[in-house]
């Protein structure tokens, strides 16, 4: 389908599907629609989500709520430094009395993967997510095992506790599409929390309101989405001025020590056809990347020692270059 005009109308179409999901899932959550539109948008463009946050912020809540309400398996995964990539992906058990192997699958085959506190693994296991993530797929043994769709992982870390934590390495980092950062709830949404949550067993029962095959399909919408050729070109100039800002005016060369690779590219275009999905359109407007690109970008660009001693770190990079590369 090519016709803006249809694919507009079938998305509007389509987005109403996802009224009842919201409905269901604010019964239980309060006051994280960006997470829930994170999560989802990553659903529904195949991106994974980094989710930096202190402790007690729901992720845990909101990503369980996610599966349940779209009827997805869900698994977590507490990573810590005594984990094992066997422990991730599964391993060969081996049968005396057939003097065969066979496969015990890990956690990860499962559509909502929840790796918590991602950092506090080694970088042996943390590599172990990367085939899974990228190829969509596991490898034991001599065998590899396709993944069930749809499939997402989100990481969380946390920003405070440094003792005992392993940075990311930025092959992995550059895998997730999303870097979301959570902050404390307002004082209505906690006053909200508190009468609802605080009893002994609070309620955090939802229903299923669409099935993994709804979101297959509704990917294959999300995919339709139109993307102009003016909005193309803004998203390489977003990228490129963040690798060659001199090229665009911007007083930015000392404080980049690199750059956004070709992957942010694809996964803004990506993650703002998501966006525009979610507000009932089928064509992206370059509100729908400056939306989103902070997200996109946040974790792909490496700051120099200049710019931390200016005080200054990626995510105000990115302000800047959205500030200065002109919009179509």
């Amino acid at each position: 389908m090519t016709d803006p005009a249809a694919i507009n109308e079938q998305a509007q179409a389509k987005r109403k599907q996802l009224d009842r999901f919201y409905a269901e899932v604010e019964r239980v959550l309060v006051g994280q629609r960006p997470l829930v539109d994170r999560l989802l948008i990553g659903l529904l463009t195949g991106g994974h989500l980094l989710l930096e946050g202190v402790p007690g912020l729901a992720k845990t809540l909101a990503v369980r709520t996610v599966a349940r309400t779209l009827h997805l398996s869900f698994s977590r995964i507490q990573f810590t430094p005594d984990l094992l990539p066997a422990d991730v992906l599964g391993t060969q058990v081996f049968n005396p009395r057939t003097g065969e192997f066979s496969i015990k699958k890990g956690p990860v085959f499962a559509n909502l993967i929840l790796a918590d506190e991602i950092n506090r693994a080694p970088a042996k296991v943390q590599s172990a997510l990367l085939e899974a993530m990228q190829e969509q797929q596991v490898t034991l043994g001599d065998h590899t095992y396709p993944l069930d769709l749809p499939f997402q992982v989100l990481a969380t870390q946390n920003p405070i506790e440094q003792e005992g934590t392993y940075p990311l390495p930025e092959a992995q980092l550059d895998r997730f599409m999303f870097k979301a950062k959570l902050t404390y709830p307002s004082k209505a949404d906690e006053l909200v929390i508190l009468d609802r949550m605080a009893g002994i067993s609070p309620d955090t029962a939802v229903n299923a309101v669409l099935t993994p095959a709804d979101v297959l399909a509704l990917q294959q919408t999300v995919d339709q989405v139109y993307v102009d050729i003016k909005i193309k070109n803004y998203v390489l100039d977003l990228v490129h001025a963040t690798r060659r800002p001199g090229d665009y005016g911007l007083d930015l060369g000392p404080l980049i020590q690199f750059g956004a690779s070709p992957r942010a590219t694809l996964f803004l275009i990506r993650a703002a056809k998501g966006q525009a999905f979610l507000d009932g359109r089928g064509y992206v407007t370059p509100q729908d990347v400056k939306t989103i690109a902070p997200d996109v970008l946040r974790h792909r660009i490496l700051v120099t020692y200049e710019a931390e001693a200016e005080e200054l770190n990626a995510e105000s990079i990115v302000e800047r270059v959205l500030a200065g590369v002109p919009a179509p």
